[in-house]
């Protein structure tokens, strides 16, 4: 992984522990009218880390064939279930850092110029070119939270 890469995936973790601070009930309340509280897009953010860490990075080798993403709309409510078990936004976001500096440490472990391809898709992906997709997902989600809070 790429040391820019793994710069802004750092700064993500960073961004989300200074959340820790926040009065718990300001998660629970939805962004906007029908979307997701700040709660739910951290707990949206850990599951994907998740699914990266499981089902794809074991995969990330050169001629490796990753499965498809799953269908966003299952995976996101399943994301909203698996966080019902922590009882505090603290606890999940301590739960992100944790799954991030794991994703982190894995991927790093994987050699940078390794090809590989994602579902029955042709287009060839590297790490980087990979994490970037959602570098991009994460900032935007980073966004609609810093934008709630100010």
């Amino acid at each position: 992984m790429g040391n820019e890469i793994a710069s802004v995936y750092e700064k993500i973790i960073e961004e989300l522990v200074k959340y820790k601070e926040i009065d718990d009930r300001q998660f629970l309340e939805p962004i906007s009218e029908s979307k997701w509280s700040i709660r739910e897009i951290i707990g949206h953010l850990l599951y994907w880390d998740k699914f990266i860490l499981e089902r794809h990075v074991p995969f990330m080798n050169d001629g490796g064939k990753l499965s498809a993403f799953p269908d966003h709309d299952s995976h996101n409510k399943e994301a909203i279930e698996y966080i019902s078990v922590f009882e505090t936004t603290r606890s999940l976001i301590d739960e992100f850092v944790l799954n991030r500096k794991l994703l982190i440490e894995k991927i790093s472990e994987i050699e940078s110029s390794a090809k590989f391809t994602i579902g029955k898709g042709k287009r060839q992906f590297t790490v980087d070119k990979y994490l970037k997709i959602f570098i991009e997902h994460d900032i935007h989600h980073l966004k609609q939270i810093n934008d709630q809070l100010n």
